[in-house]
């Protein structure tokens, strides 16, 4: 029996026809490339956007790219420690963690909220492994300053000094996602450390050096007026951020991530990408099409 099926308007085939032609250059470019993606925060709290993030992460795999993913979870873990009884406290961005808050941090990034990722992807087809951050990142302890300059003791949070990659490469040889939290080991101690998940992903970039780094969050991406959206910076390269950081344009939580994706580039990470998380598809459209949909930094101006 012959099958028809109506068109009620062909337009919309040849335009996505027309989309799939235009992206075919970004494909072969970024064929066997590895790709590292960082999500957290705002980006995380609507359950939708997630699932469809994963699924395009699961696309990424499929035209043969091969992602890698740190994630955040901080208000995950904000709930999970205000039901045992804690309250979250935050000195400089950085969550104050205790003894008795590293084990909720490790047990709701490691035993909820990544293999809820993976899941994800598995669901829409896709290959994942979910690898602790602590079998990856090798960290040592940190100390703040408050506003007067004093320490502070924030607890079990630490930076990353160094990477295990033996886990992430074997995955990749696999065709496996790696799905990393943003846990370390303290050197010579083996106690769980509390990373920030910006500079873990920094930090894994810096080593793995892919040939993209994408951080995904709640802001469009960096603006020459903060308080205006339509002043969205597409491209600008290394020095102009610094720049930028320097006279202000650049601030507060922005500063971190900005820093990190400088590091990262300097270290030979080719472009990085800041991204909004909350517009559907954004990660493909940044890595997909001619004119991308955030901020890009590049380690020379072209």
């Amino acid at each position: 029996m012959i099958k028809k099926r109506k068109i009620d308007h062909p337009m919309d085939e040849i335009t996505k026809a027309d989309i799939m032609i235009e992206a075919l250059p970004y494909m072969q470019a970024y064929r066997d490339k590895t790709i590292l993606i960082k999500f957290g925060g705002s980006a995380m709290d609507d359950p939708e956007l997630v699932k469809s993030l994963m699924r395009d992460i699961v696309v990424m795999e499929a035209l043969g790219l091969n992602p890698v993913v740190v994630h955040g979870g901080g208000k995950a873990i904000t709930k999970a420690m205000a039901e045992a009884g804690l309250e979250a406290k935050f000195v400089n961005g950085l969550r104050v963690t205790t003894k008795e808050a590293i084990n909720i941090v490790e047990r709701t990034l490691s035993a909820q909220i990544n293999p809820d990722l993976v899941e994800m992807m598995r669901s829409a087809g896709g290959k994942a492994v979910g690898i602790p951050g602590t079998n990856v990142f090798v960290g040592e302890k940190i100390t703040e300053r408050d506003e007067e300059g004093n320490p502070v003791d924030i607890g079990m949070v630490g930076r990353v000094i160094s990477c295990l990659l033996s886990r992430v490469e074997e995955a990749l040889s696999l065709q496996l996602t790696p799905v990393i939290s943003p846990l370390a080991r303290e050197l010579g101690t083996n106690h769980s450390l509390n990373v920030n998940a910006d500079l873990a992903a920094a930090a894994l970039a810096r080593e793995l050096k892919p040939v993209k780094l994408i951080f995904i969050s709640d802001v469009p991406g960096l603006l020459g007026d903060p308080a205006d959206p339509t002043t969205l910076i597409q491209s600008i390269n290394r020095k102009e951020a610094m720049e930028l950081m320097g006279d202000g344009t650049i601030s507060g939580g922005m500063i971190p991530k900005v820093k990190s994706a400088v590091d990262a580039l300097n270290a030979g990470v080719r472009k990085v990408h800041f991204i909004d998380g909350r517009v559907q598809h954004s990660l493909l459209l940044e890595i997909f099409t001619p004119e991308g949909i955030g901020t890009e930094i590049v380690r020379e101006q072209r």
